[in-house]
């Protein structure tokens, strides 16, 4: 594979048209075009203008100007009021801070960092409250584990002078660690559900109360645990000269920053990880090389080092979130190599990546825009403080509660699970003795709202289940997700 062209793009029209159903042209001139001044009259015959006759969301200075902040303000005011409607129905259950209750107390604790509002910080403790009283000991990562609510739950008490409550939540979160370092445990080291997702829980309580509220040495027994892990599995893979860590989940070594490679990388770099040097330059680095060497020619990254399919653009898979993985390279190693591939990832997302999936994080537009930031964190160059503030207000000019775009959805899930429906009449005979043809058709028994464009609510009457639950989205999406599967 290398830094060759994946075979999909040779088809040109085909990933055309697969990167339209993916993703929204992007309509905006970049941030050389639009900065440009009008070269009409001499310069020292036309007045300054003003960033917002050069569609400029900012001034010289990388101030946000007023006009946009206020954007900004009103609309996370209506979506709070729609989120909070929203959770009136929303699973009890689900604690997680990638899906559920920590990820709305975060939120509130993000709210107050920003403005300092207390309200905001007593919010976040409410639902903190809730979520802790919910731990299921299932998952012991941050964005889906009790590893979340404890270090979030540990942060909020901390900044309400609740020492004692704060200090239990660490006690928990540290009692997790006997299963996360255990040589016979089968858990993986990906950032999701893995050791780096539990590492992240343990600098997050450091970064936010202070270094030694969680103790050096249970850092380091986890971060020994990744590594020696990576080691086990590069020497089994043959790959220790080339790749002296490497990691799989599910039998596939991913590369993105959810389930792969590049985000165990990014957690080792951490300075609170204190990682020695030697470590660093002998095993870490020439890991994230190979990883590099990997790359399509456009500039993304492959979902797996398996994969040669050059379609996605999000944080979980390809260039959005390998873009952290090469800006913490080179802040640690100082090579402008590292620099140079994030900048690649930059335009990739540039031109990709203003994703139809949503607005999340992982596979969202949220999470593409972020890696603007943090790059214009890095460089200071107000191009990617010029395309963070251009990704954002994408979606919400094409919400997915108007029609078109609600109708666009609902033919993207009907080819998705027509698509699924001919693989399905291909495939042999299950355990069960069920033929591929027999799946196909009760697959095209589902309710006509899959497969009628539009997405009118019509039912089957043999089918007992009500027609709003049938049209509701999860619903739709597990279908057709067991569909492509097949």
């Amino acid at each position: 594979m290398g830094e060759t062209i994946s075979r999909r793009l040779w088809f040109q029209g085909d990933w055309d048209a697969e990167m339209e159903e993916r993703a929204f042209p992007n309509p905006f001139p970049d941030y050389e075009a639009a900065a440009a001044v009008p070269a009409e009259e001499p310069p020292c015959a036309r007045p300054a203008l003003t960033p917002e006759e050069l569609g400029l969301p900012f001034h010289s200075d990388g101030k946000i100007i007023h006009n946009f902040t206020r954007r900004i303000q009103s609309k996370i005011k209506d979506l709070l009021q729609q989120m909070e409607e929203g959770l009136k129905t929303a699973d009890p259950h689900d604690c997680s801070a990638y899906t559920g209750w920590t990820g709305i107390a975060l939120l509130y604790l993000q709210l107050y960092r920003v403005t300092c509002d207390q309200n905001y910080l007593l919010r976040s403790l409410d639902y903190v409250k809730r979520t802790l009283r919910n731990l299921n000991g299932r998952r012991v990562t941050f964005l889906c584990g009790d590893a979340g609510p404890l270090a979030v739950g540990a942060v909020v008490y901390h900044k309400l002078k609740s020492d004692g409550e704060s200090q239990e939540c660490i006690t928990k979160l540290l009692q997790l660690q006997r299963t996360i370092v255990c040589r016979d445990s089968d858990l993986p080291d990906e950032l999701l559900f893995g050791r780096a997702g539990y590492l992240y829980a343990l600098l997050y309580v450091n970064t936010e109360m202070g270094p030694g509220a969680v103790c050096e040495s249970a850092i380091k027994e986890v971060v020994d645990a990744i590594i020696d892990s990576g080691k086990t599995l590069s020497k089994e893979e043959r790959k220790a000269e080339r790749c002296p860590l490497l990691y799989q989940w599910h039998r596939k070594q991913y590369v993105g920053a959810a389930h792969g490679m590049a985000g165990i990388y990014y957690m080792l770099m951490q300075p609170a990880a204190k990682v020695d040097q030697e470590t660093l330059t002998e095993m870490v680095k020439p890991s994230i090389d190979y990883m590099r060497h990997k790359r399509f020619r456009s500039g993304n990254y492959p979902s797996s080092l398996s994969n040669e399919t050059d379609r996605l653009v999000h944080w979980c898979h390809g260039a959005p979130g390998v873009i952290h993985t090469l800006m913490q390279a080179y802040k640690v190693f100082k090579e402008e190599k590292y620099l140079r591939d994030a900048v690649e990832c930059s335009d990739v997302i540039w031109q990709r990546g203003l994703l139809r999936k949503g607005y999340g994080i992982c596979h969202g537009t949220a999470g593409n825009g972020y890696s603007f930031l943090s790059l214009y964190r890095l460089t200071q160059d107000k191009k990617y403080l010029y395309r963070a503030c251009k990704a954002w207000p994408a979606p919400f000019t094409s919400s997915p509660t108007s029609w078109p775009p609600r109708q666009h959805g609902f033919q993207h899930l009907n080819s998705a699970l027509q698509r699924g429906i001919q693989r399905c009449k291909k495939t042999p005979k299950g355990p069960d003795g069920t033929t591929g043809r027999q799946v196909a058709w009760r697959l095209t028994q589902k309710p006509p709202c899959i497969l009628r464009k539009g997405g009118r609510r019509e039912q089957s009457p043999a089918d007992p289940r009500p027609a709003s639950l049938l049209c509701s989205p999860r619903w739709c999406q597990r279908d057709v997700s067991v569909s492509s599967a097949a």
